[in-house]
């Protein structure tokens, strides 16, 4: 599966540009793996460490052009960040890659920096998501360790509702939703109802649809 260390894969028909990029980025510390045409690529399985994407735009033959790979790594739910060069120019084509989420468009010949600060771009949002699928793991994992009264209460603070209200839609004690929410919120690791709502939504609008579905948010004074 491959290691944490940042991986920079180049993907390009031309073999002096596609050596000269890996020795650059291995120069600044990157795993490079070089791949002569988009198949080659396709065949590969990706390192799980943040990775960033060099490719050519063209190809000769068949094979698939960079922006049917970035259109079929896009569908396959493959959201690695991308740095496309290109030998022509070509307006259209830049910002058709540019709007489905490509991290740069050069045109070549570029300079080793342009490259460097995209690579450097495109690895920095790969970490980032990177981080953010693993506190959105995290996130799933304390929420299924919640009781069904526990998740009940979680979905209605998130509502708004305070523990008061919270009793007469479960037709339960106030005392009893104290407790259950005390619970809840310490197994989360939260301190607020924002929190609260923040953990939620983070969680995705699949998860979202469990709530409670009221049509206002009660936040009201009075209450706990």
């Amino acid at each position: 599966m491959g290691s944490n260390q940042a991986t920079v894969y180049v993907v390009d028909d031309e073999l002096q540009i596609r050596n000269a990029i890996g020795s650059l980025c291995e120069e600044t510390g990157h795993q490079v793996k070089l791949f002569a045409s988009t198949e080659e690529f396709l065949a590969q399985r990706l390192d799980v460490g943040p990775s960033c994407l060099v490719l050519d735009v063209r190809f000769p033959g068949t094979s698939p052009t960079g922006l049917e790979l970035q259109r079929t790594l896009a569908q396959s739910g493959v959201p690695i960040p991308i740095v496309f060069i290109s030998g022509y120019t070509d307006i259209r084509v830049s910002v058709e890659a540019m709007k489905r989420g490509a991290v740069e468009f050069l045109p070549k010949p570029f300079r080793e920096q342009e490259l460097l600060d995209a690579i450097r771009h495109g690895l920095e949002r790969d970490r980032r998501r990177l981080e953010r699928d693993d506190r959105l793991r995290d996130a799933r994992q304390r929420v299924e360790m919640l009781t069904m009264r526990e998740r009940e209460i979680m979905l209605l603070m998130a509502e708004g509702f305070v523990a008061k209200q919270i009793a007469a839609r479960l037709n339960v004690s106030e005392v009893t939703v104290k407790v259950h929410r005390a619970r809840m919120m310490r197994k989360l690791e939260l301190r607020s109802p924002i929190e609260v709502v923040r953990l939620i939504d983070s969680m995705g609008p699949e998860f979202g649809a469990g709530r409670t579905g009221t049509s206002q948010s009660p936040f009201q004074a009075g209450g706990s």
